[in-house]
């Protein structure tokens, strides 16, 4: 862990929080989907992420309609109960942005959380659970020293983010 000053004397200044200069350093780190230097607007998971869900589900959906149990119902029928069934067992990551402080750049993450306000499964007793991270570079200002011979400079830290959630106990 680093450890803090919480004195704002150990913020970083406006010559050093040049865009050009921190975005160069932090070269194909940047990542506009999970990354933003202003304040952003509301968190939606992208179309890729919605579109890979949606195939997921369509593979899960064949998979139950092969495995099943068999019952004599039609197609829509079928078809509807296990939409449902799929829909309710469903564990997507939920996306808000989070403000890291003035000490991170660039200073707002997309980060991911479970939905675990309700059981995921049928009987109820299992929730949703994050099974997958990914890990996304920043840089983080950090000060050595605690005199006025300080040395402040940005440095480059991992920060993980839930990208994937599933249905467990």
């Amino acid at each position: 862990d680093i450890v803090e000053h919480p004195d704002p004397e150990y913020d970083p200044k406006e010559q050093d929080l040049d865009e050009r200069t921190l975005r160069k350093k932090l070269g194909s780190h940047f990542d506009p989907g999970f990354m933003a230097v202003a304040v952003p607007g509301p968190a939606n998971a992208s179309a890729g992420a919605e579109a890979a869900a949606g195939r997921a589900r369509a593979a899960e959906l064949r998979r139950l309609e092969r495995g099943g149990p068999r019952l004599r119902v039609g197609k829509k029928a079928r078809r509807k109960v296990l939409q449902w069934l799929w829909a309710y067992t469903y564990c997507p990551v939920l996306y808000t942005w989070k403000d890291l402080g003035v000490r991170f750049w660039p200073r707002y993450i997309k980060e991911g959380n479970c939905f675990a306000e309700k059981s995921c499964s049928l009987p109820e007793g299992m929730f949703c659970k994050p099974v997958k991270s990914v890990t996304k570079t920043f840089l983080r200002w950090h000060c050595q020293g605690w005199s006025s011979q300080k040395y402040c400079t940005w440095i480059p830290v991992q920060y993980p983010l839930i990208s994937e959630c599933k249905c467990s106990c």
